[in-house]
C-alpha cells in the first residue's frame, strides 16, 4: 500500500487560481481533476491520496468533501477554514456534517503568502490552531525558512496539535544551500507533535536540469532530523508536474529513500500518513 498525502486538484471553470500566474506556471493554467490523477497514481502503486486545499475560498473545501465522498483513491481532506473567525469551533464542526465530512483529517493556511513572519502568534491564529486541535484535526504547516521560528513557537505552545510541514520546509535546492534552512528545519523537528512531508522537492530545484543528487542531501537531512516514523510521501501533483511526471516525483522518492529498511520505507509511504491523518 502507497499514500500521497499531498496532491491538489482544481476546475478553472468553478474559480480562477489566481496564483497561477506569469509563463512559467502557464502549463498548468488548466483543469486537473480526480479523475486525471487516478492512473498516474494507480500506475506508481499509489491506493490512496490525502487532497490538500489550494485557495483561500471558504467554498473549497466542502467541494473537495464532497470529492472525497465520490472517489475511493481520496481518503483524506485538509482544507481551508478562516483561523481568525470568532465561530472556528463551530465552523469546524458544521464542515464535519456535510456530504463527505468526515474525511476532514486537517486544515492548512498559505502562511508563506502572509507579509507578518509572526503571522502564527496572533492571539488570534493560535485561539483558532487551538480550536483544530480540539477538533482532532492536523495543522498542516506551509512557511518559508524565514517563516520558521514562528512555527516552532507555535508547534512548541500547542503541544496537543500535530503539525505536519508541507514540502520540507521548501529548502533552496536550485542553490545547494543547506543553511538557513537546515537549522530551522531540525528546531523544528525537535518538537515531538511535529512531522513532514517529503513533497515539493523538484519544484524547488531547477526544473529542467535537477537531478535526484540535487535533492538527496535535502532527504537526508529530513530523514535524520524526523525520522522515517515522522516523514511521508507527497506527490504535489499537479503543480511537481513542472519539473517531472507524477510517476517521476514516486520513483525520485523511492530512490531517495532507499537506504531505509522495508519497515522504513513503509512509513514514508504510508504508516505515517495513515496514522497522523486518521485515513
Amino acid at each position: 500500500m502507497t499514500v500521497d498525502a499531498h496532491h491538489h486538484v482544481w476546475d478553472l471553470s468553478v474559480r480562477d487560481q489566481d496564483w497561477i500566474t506569469g509563463a512559467e506556471l502557464q502549463p498548468i493554467r488548466r483543469d486537473f481533476t480526480v479523475t486525471d490523477l487516478e492512473p498516474e497514481a494507480r500506475a506508481a502503486g499509489v491506493d490512496r491520496t490525502v487532497l490538500v486545499q489550494t485557495i483561500t475560498v471558504a467554498e473549497e473545501t466542502p467541494e473537495f468533501l464532497a470529492l472525497a465522498d465520490t472517489h475511493d483513491l481520496v481518503a483524506g481532506v485538509v482544507g481551508w477554514t478562516d483561523l481568525t473567525r470568532p465561530d472556528i469551533a463551530d465552523e469546524l464542526a458544521r464542515l464535519r456534517e456535510l456530504p463527505g465530512g468526515h474525511y476532514l483529517k486537517g486544515i492548512r493556511h498559505q502562511v508563506q503568502g502572509e507579509p507578518d513572519p509572526n503571522w502564527l502568534l496572533r492571539p488570534d491564529v493560535r485561539r483558532g490552531l487551538a480550536a483544530v486541535a480540539d477538533a482532532g484535526l492536523v495543522y498542516d504547516l506551509l512557511v518559508l525558512p524565514h517563516q520558521f521560528p514562528a512555527g516552532v513557537q507555535a508547534a512548541a505552545s500547542l503541544p496537543q496539535l500535530t503539525f505536519v510541514l508541507d514540502h520540507v520546509g521548501k529548502p533552496p535546492v536550485a542553490s545547494g544551500r543547506l543553511e538557513p534552512w537546515e537549522a530551522a528545519l531540525r528546531s523544528l523537528a525537535a518538537l515531538p507533535n511535529t512531522h513532514c512531508k517529503l513533497s515539493g522537492l523538484v519544484t524547488e530545484a531547477d526544473w529542467k536540469t535537477w537531478s535526484t543528487q540535487d535533492l538527496r542531501p535535502y532527504t537526508d537531512v529530513a530523514l535524520d532530523a524526523f525520522g522515517p516514523g515522522r516523514l511521508m510521501f507527497g506527490s504535489d501533483w499537479p503543480v511537481c508536474t513542472l519539473a517531472a511526471s507524477y510517476g517521476e516525483v514516486a520513483a525520485t522518492t523511492g530512490e531517495l529513500t532507499d537506504g531505509l529498511s522495508e519497515a522504513e520505507r513503509a512509513e514514508v509511504f504510508a504508516g505515517t500518513a495513515t496514522r497522523v491523518y486518521g485515513l
